[in-house]
């Protein structure tokens, strides 16, 4: 090797070339995973997009990336419905299981009421509070 590699940060990452390298490399060691992301919003009449829920599918596994409501939004179902019909449409793409991280200061008992368990905590993450990783059979 004639010239050294350099390890530099960079503001503005290189996502095609890492995340195709290394969904490339998954590929290869456990099959296809036809990863499709996958999205609900929340829309007010004005069509403004109010909140949601972001997520995505690889092999038969479906994971909530994010899922936010305003506050005035919460407690009315709009939580329930996005879950249920992000899980629907996960199920439809052939995901047998679904995942998440939430902390314990957002929502962990709404997802343990539709069925989601607690598999991971990690403790003081903030201080003070934790992290949890939760799992479910679709």
């Amino acid at each position: 090797m004639n010239e050294a590699y350099e390890i530099v940060y960079e503001n503005e990452a290189p996502w095609d070339l890492i995340g195709g390298g290394i969904n490339a490399y998954n590929n290869a060691q456990a099959g296809e995973q036809h990863g499709k992301l996958l999205c609900f919003v929340v829309r007010a009449p004005d069509g403004k997009v109010m909140g949601g829920i972001i997520g995505e599918t690889h092999w038969d596994w479906f994971y909530v990336n994010l899922m936010w409501l305003p506050e005035e939004l919460r407690r009315h179902g709009y939580g329930k419905q996005l879950l249920a019909l992000a899980e629907e449409e996960a199920r439809r793409r052939g995901a047998r299981h679904a995942y998440l991280d939430t902390f314990s200061f957002q929502a962990p008992e709404f997802y343990k009421k539709y069925g989601y368990q607690v598999f991971g905590t990690l403790e003081n993450f903030p201080q003070g509070h934790q992290r949890y990783f939760l799992t479910k059979d679709l």
